[in-house]
């Protein structure tokens, strides 16, 4: 059994899967390199091939397939960048993997606290030894309402944190998380987005929720509420948002994705003209904080997505199976 892994990381990703190739008894083959037809003809010999989010769609899979790859192991939660249905009718196999929800969770409650407080503004003008208090004043964020979109795995932890402040929190999802009782009081979207002095988004980016925060949802906001995404790019409408931030009706966004932030994020674009102007406007205001996509990143986190690589490749091998596999029935 042999895995090929694209795009790995050697400064983080390499030193466990030496480890954990040693352990599972897995050997390893790998390229810092995305997947592309120039370097297809790397995974020969290896049944299982290991990808972050990047183009896996039918053709990409017919041409693994006709090398040999039996399973797609998936190093993230997420797998809308694969095309089940084909991986389906080639009797390729894919699976996804799992890490604590505690990182993302604690780094968007980070993100708040740094919002409720202006902290780049603060910290920007101590660098010019401006130590005034003048246009500082922040919220305390225990006397905050704190809406919660989406009571998933990342939503509950964000939620058990904010209780410890003593925030009010609201929360919505269609499907109520019998952990919630007694942290939050789930209502409507409409109240929600009404009430909450912050918003924090942990839900899967989907074509029912894309641009849940529209033009339409910023207007029945409070005037200068706190907006968070540590989840998708795509559950905002940018131009609404930079909008919302000119007119005053959003006093702070603190923004870890971005609509089109394929090709930016997690590369060294050091130098160039970058085409994203929704990206350059929102850099230019000094009440957002754009992070490039890195909530996930702990060293926890990255030590899970390795391992399940090689315990998915294990239990597919094997026939014991994995509890991480998905299927385009899972996907629906």
């Amino acid at each position: 059994m042999k895995l090929f892994f694209y795009c790995l990381r050697e400064f983080d990703e390499l030193a466990f899967c030496r480890q954990f190739s040693r352990q599972l008894g897995i050997d390893f083959d790998y390229t810092t390199e995305y997947p592309s037809p120039k370097n297809y003809e790397l995974v020969k010999g290896c049944e299982a091939v290991s990808v972050i989010p990047c183009d896996m769609s039918a053709p990409v899979l017919r041409s693994f397939c006709s090398l040999g790859v039996k399973y797609l192991l998936c190093r993230s939660i997420g797998y809308d960048h694969v095309d089940l249905d084909e991986a389906e009718r080639l009797g390729m196999r894919v699976a996804n993997v799992s890490y604590p929800p505690t990182g993302v969770a604690n780094y968007a409650v980070m993100l708040m606290l740094m919002a409720c407080r202006k902290i780049t503004h603060v910290l920007r003008q101590a660098d010019m030894q401006n130590f005034t208090l003048n246009g500082k004043i922040g919220l305390d964020i225990s006397a905050c309402t704190v809406g919660v979109i989406g009571t998933g795995q990342i939503g509950m932890s964000v939620m058990r944190v904010l209780s410890g402040f003593g925030c009010r929190i609201l929360a919505c999802d269609p499907h109520k998380n019998p952990h919630a009782a007694g942290l939050a009081e789930y209502v409507s979207l409409d109240r929600l987005i009404a009430e909450s002095d912050i918003i924090t988004l942990h839900t899967n980016a989907t074509s029912e929720n894309y641009h849940m925060l529209n033009a339409e949802a910023f207007s029945r906001m409070k005037s200068g509420v706190i907006i968070i995404n540590t989840a998708r790019g795509k559950l905002i409408d940018t131009d609404a948002l930079v909008n919302a931030l000119e007119s005053g009706k959003v006093g702070f966004a603190a923004l870890d994705v971005l609509e089109k932030e394929d090709g930016l994020y997690y590369c060294d674009r050091t130098g160039d003209t970058i085409a994203n102007r929704d990206m350059a406007v929102l850099r230019s205001f000094p009440n957002v904080i754009l992070s490039p996509h890195t909530a996930f990143y702990t060293k926890s986190a990255v030590e899970h997505m390795v391992k399940y690589c090689f315990t998915n490749a294990a239990g597919f091998a094997d026939g014991s199976g994995t509890d991480h596999e998905v299927t385009h029935r899972s996907h629906h």
